[in-house]
């Protein structure tokens, strides 16, 4: 698993905790030094039933700055992925994915059932 995040982030601290008390292997990835490609995002974006905005790191600053909340109902999946790979600011952290699972954020309960391992 790849798992992309702020490193004082405390909810990212919380979900690596989770992951590391479940013995969850994974790849930790600043994600201010990398994010995932415009060509991840589309493919995830493209597959997803969930809302654009459960990607954003809505109440953040670099969103806050650029208007993206009130943008996001008429943004294209391109350009969505485009803001998503350009800034890791901009992306709801953690984000986590491997093959074709992903969680945005940290919830306890979505993370036990995608991540668990089985104990």
């Amino acid at each position: 698993m790849k798992f992309y995040c702020h490193p004082r982030c405390s909810t990212c601290k919380k979900a690596q905790t989770w992951l590391d008390d479940h013995e969850v292997s994974y790849e930790f990835i600043n994600l201010l030094e990398t994010t995932p490609s415009k060509e991840t995002w589309v493919s995830i974006l493209e597959k997803t039933d969930r809302s654009l905005k459960s990607y954003f790191n809505t109440s953040g600053g670099v969103c806050r700055e650029n208007n993206l909340k009130d943008k996001l109902p008429d943004m294209t999946l391109e350009e969505a992925a485009e803001w998503l790979s350009s800034n890791g600011m901009v992306v709801k952290r953690p984000f986590a994915i491997e093959g074709n699972q992903h969680t945005s954020g940290f919830k306890e309960t979505e993370y036990e059932t995608i991540w668990k391992n089985g104990e």
